[in-house]
């Protein structure tokens, strides 16, 4: 069994115990990737529907169907980096650690 599927059983065994239920209808599935299976995926007996975007707090989320510099870099400049600039850790991070996870964020990008 995949293991995500294998996640998604467990959390709606947890919801289910807690008596706090997934409204599957609004549950989507959005892959990401070349080496993706697109494996469909079940909650609770109904499978979840599968999306290229959607819209969430007002911002359309998309999967990146082109994967040229060009367009990494807009994504990267507009998305990202005005994240890391926004927040005082980023410009000015008064720990080591603090430092090393942003850089890590870009080495992760490039």
């Amino acid at each position: 069994m995949n293991e995500l599927q294998e996640d998604i059983n467990n959390l709606i065994s947890w919801s289910q115990d807690w008596q706090m239920l997934f409204n599957v209808d609004k549950c989507k599935v959005m892959h990401f990737g070349r080496s993706n299976g697109n494996l469909s995926y079940y909650m609770d007996g109904s499978k979840i529907a599968k999306v290229t975007e959607e819209k969430d707090l007002g911002v359309l989320n998309r999967t990146i169907k082109c994967r040229n510099d060009n367009n990494l870099i807009c994504f990267y400049k507009s998305l990202v980096r005005p994240y890391l600039e926004f927040c005082t850790a980023a410009w000015s991070p008064h720990y080591a650690k603090d430092r090393l996870l942003i850089e890590k964020v870009q080495r992760r990008f490039t």
